[in-house]
């Protein structure tokens, strides 16, 4: 990160960060899609307990990864103060607060997962490769969430294009294990799906020791001096990640789970609807990869200007941020209206999934609009450490408004399951507006103090 004059140096920087970061989501989102389809290619037992030990694990990854999230607008306003120091100690706090959370998550899960799948109507079979899928991903489980941290350090000093090299490296990496462990190669044992939690594991200690090798030895990262002095951990420390990272995750929680929610609702409709249903949101999902690293884009940009006190600078970032998730909407708005036959038929070849997914793609359209206002305005008010009002205003528009909006319009008119995803937008659709609203008087705020 660097202070720039010019507006055009401006874009010229935030497009700098903010490629990186979408290759780095779209190499992400990769890697669950090479687990779901390489187990898939074992048997369709192993695709069904392997998609359930996702479904189960993902909402809550993402939530509580989205805690250690606090260290990107910490040090990337440290960064922008020039406080060294503090730093190395924020990162090696985040570090520990990592450890205790992936511990805690093990605890839990070693006692609720057999009674969640145990509730579960799925076959047995397919209920122990959920379980030993999930307990083979828990290996890695420690190593996955220090990786957060670090990576979200690597990103608030702008070096995004380092923390795409190392995803991008982990894709073939676990693509290989995979291949080794699933299908039984080299002399390893077949382990179907629960191969494919194994892969990942190590795939998660091999991107870490490898990001832990770079912060270490390579400029600008090793002038921080990160693993240098030796730190007991520091409860105080520890309040301010919880409290800027808690609302974080919350928020994230609660965006990723109210799809989960509409996806139990809709299992009264037939199998064909939730199948057409699960296309689309999936492809949905992919393009929303789009404003989520504009987002954390922002979060990196804002932050940096914020601690430096250039409040103007801060607020231009923004608009650049908000302006390109536009555009950039608009333009996979007409792809998604040119192509959705196209896209439907990626998903499946029977004629009635391709006509109800490709209906379901349209209401898609009106995701990305929405979404391309309040992903980036969430970004932008985490660089100003906003986050309590945040956490309140996507609650009320996903729970309190969205979900029951679907509800009322899946049950209560023509609509049918289409109902469901109009609520969705409307909860969007709401939560973008309070969230620029909310940015607005923040804004206001930090020009008023420094006047």
């Amino acid at each position: 990160m660097y202070e720039t004059h010019a507006f055009k140096d401006k874009i010229q920087l935030f497009i700098k960060i903010l490629i990186p970061i979408l290759v780095t989501q779209l190499a992400m989102f990769s890697m669950n899609f090479l687990d779901t389809m390489m187990s898939g290619q074992y048997s369709a037992k192993d695709l069904a307990g392997v998609a359930i030990g996702t479904s189960l694990w993902v909402p809550v990854f993402t939530g509580l990864s989205g805690i250690l999230l606090a260290i990107t607008p910490i040090v990337a306003q440290l960064a922008g103060a020039k406080k060294n120091s503090d730093v190395s100690s924020s990162v090696i706090q985040g570090i520990y607060v990592a450890i205790v959370m992936a511990i805690f998550v093990l605890l839990i899960g070693s006692v609720i997962l057999d009674p969640i799948l145990d509730h579960m109507n799925v076959d047995n079979h397919v209920r122990v490769i959920s379980h030993d899928y999930l307990t083979a991903l828990s290996t890695g489980m420690i190593p996955l969430f220090i990786y957060n941290v670090l990576r979200s350090f690597i990103d608030a000093l702008g070096k995004t294009r380092v923390s795409m090299s190392i995803t991008l490296l982990s894709l073939p990496i676990n693509a290989f294990l995979n291949y080794v462990f699933i299908f039984g190669k080299f002399g390893f044992p077949e382990l179907g799906g629960v191969g494919a939690g194994y892969a990942s594991a190590i795939t998660y200690w091999t991107i870490t020791v490898l990001a832990l090798i770079i912060i270490h030895l390579r400029k600008p990262f090793s002038t921080y001096k990160v693993f240098s002095n030796k730190q007991l951990p520091s409860f105080h420390s520890w309040k301010e990640i919880f409290k800027i990272g808690i609302p974080i995750g919350l928020s994230i929680f609660f965006e990723t789970s109210i799809f989960s929610a509409v996806t139990l609702l809709m299992s009264e409709y037939s199998t064909l609807i939730i199948a057409s249903h699960q296309a689309a949101l999936n492809f949905a999902s992919f393009l929303y990869m789009i404003p989520l690293s504009i987002s954390m884009g922002l979060t990196i940009v804002v932050g940096f200007e914020v601690g430096a006190k250039r409040y103007e600078d801060a607020r231009k970032y923004s608009w650049i941020g908000l302006v390109s998730a536009i555009l950039m909407a608009v333009v996979c708005g007409i792809f998604l209206l040119g192509f959705k036959d196209s896209i439907a038929s990626i998903y499946s070849g029977n004629k009635e999934v391709i006509a109800l997914t490709s209906h379901f793609l349209l209401y898609a359209v009106f995701f990305q609009l929405s979404d391309a206002i309040q992903a980036p305005v969430q970004g932008a008010l985490r660089g100003y450490k906003d986050v309590n009002i945040t956490f309140v205003m996507a609650l009320v528009s996903y729970w309190v408004i969205g979900l029951p909006a679907g509800y009322l319009l899946a049950n209560h008119t023509s609509f049918g399951a289409y109902g469901y995803w109009l609520g969705l937008i409307i909860g969007l659709a709401a939560g973008a507006v309070t969230l620029s609203t909310r940015l607005h008087l923040v804004q206001k705020r930090m020009v008023r103090r420094n006047a």
